[in-house]
């Protein structure tokens, strides 16, 4: 039963991705408001035939706008029951040896979290702190389905009790660290419009590499309800200050996270763990080379969604790294947590 339900796991992961994608898409077509009430749109489960602002509502109905938002609503809540019928199915056989519990009951509570994020972006007009927390719950929810479907397929276990792997733990783990940092200073550059406040490569702005900048406006996490984020509310310099920062994130996972996965494909204590870090360096290569394209050809739709997908890859390839590199005695002892 465990290699069906670690495959289940993975479909789960495929779903999720796609709602990173389509939740990226919306995001970045200027559609997070295009239903402004939630769950439905403009009161009804679809979007509305017609145009102009249906009565109650003051936002005017778009429908292409409206259109994407649901389509990214539909695939979230299918996919909040596919890790619902999960968290049911380990429930039930809880007791058979090896079945896990923890992570798909944790999965429920997550995706149902999310859903409160999915709320709170609409009903709060697009609060950068909501956006980058949905933004991380997505990805979180992408990582553990990963994490357990490798745990629980035995096919997918680590090939050996990787033996001279234990350097190598501590290294993967802060790889994994930064990227998600990076992908959280990314996700709150997007939710701020603060993508093309650097609009020259590799300075900042007008041949400067070190505009104005102001660090407490751009890192002030709370601005309060009632206010209209669509477009962003802050300063040029701040914006400045979060585009500087996302950068300089950049080149510190490229020479740390890189400079460990290079090591890893030329040294790595298993093949499993080299091909995983090979993987895991081209994304990162082409998530940076992404970045770049996104500032040189002015943030076009396509490119941008696409650093998106590959920053939820990278993710997904150090998830891999970090599970080859554990002990096989701590598979089989934690396949039931």
């Amino acid at each position: 039963m465990r290699p069906r339900f670690a495959h289940a796991a993975l479909a789960g992961a495929g779903l999720a991705f796609s709602v990173v994608l389509l939740g990226a898409y919306v995001r970045l077509s200027d559609a997070g408001l295009g239903c402004p009430d939630w769950p439905g749109c403009y009161g009804q489960l679809a979007v509305p035939p017609g145009g102009g602002a249906p009565a109650g509502f003051d936002r005017p109905l778009e429908p292409a706008k409206a259109w994407k938002e649901m389509i990214h609503r539909y695939v979230a809540g299918l996919l909040g029951l596919w890790c619902l019928g999960l968290g049911v199915w380990a429930w039930v056989r809880r007791h058979r040896p090896g079945q896990a519990v923890g992570l798909p009951l944790a999965l429920v509570a997550l995706v149902a979290f999310q859903a409160l994020l999915g709320m709170w972006t609409v009903t709060w007009l697009l609060k950068p702190l909501v956006v980058s927390a949905h933004l991380l719950g997505g990805l979180a929810t992408l990582a553990l389905l990963v994490w357990l479907g490798l745990r629980h397929s035995p096919g997918l276990s680590p090939p050996t009790t990787a033996v001279g792997a234990s350097p190598w733990r501590p290294w993967a783990r802060l790889a994994l660290v930064l990227v998600v940092a990076q992908v959280a200073l990314g996700g709150w550059t997007s939710a701020n419009y603060a993508a093309l406040a650097c609009p020259d490569f590799p300075a900042c702005l007008n041949g400067r590499w070190w505009p104005a900048t102001d660090f407490g406006e751009a890192f002030t996490l709370w601005h309060g309800l009632g206010v209209d984020y669509e477009g962003g509310i802050l300063t040029h310099p701040a914006r400045t200050a979060i585009h500087l920062s996302h950068r300089a994130g950049a080149v510190l996972t490229l020479l740390v996270a890189g400079g460990f996965l290079v090591t890893l494909i030329r040294k790595g204590p298993a093949p499993a763990t080299r091909r995983a870090g090979a993987v895991a360096g081209l994304m990162l290569l082409l998530q940076a080379g992404l970045g770049v394209a996104n500032v040189v050809l002015g943030l076009p739709l396509p490119v941008a969604v696409a650093h998106n997908a590959v920053a939820a890859l990278l993710l997904v390839a150090l998830v891999v790294v970090n599970h080859t590199l554990l002990p096989l005695r701590a598979v089989h002892s934690n396949q039931g947590a």
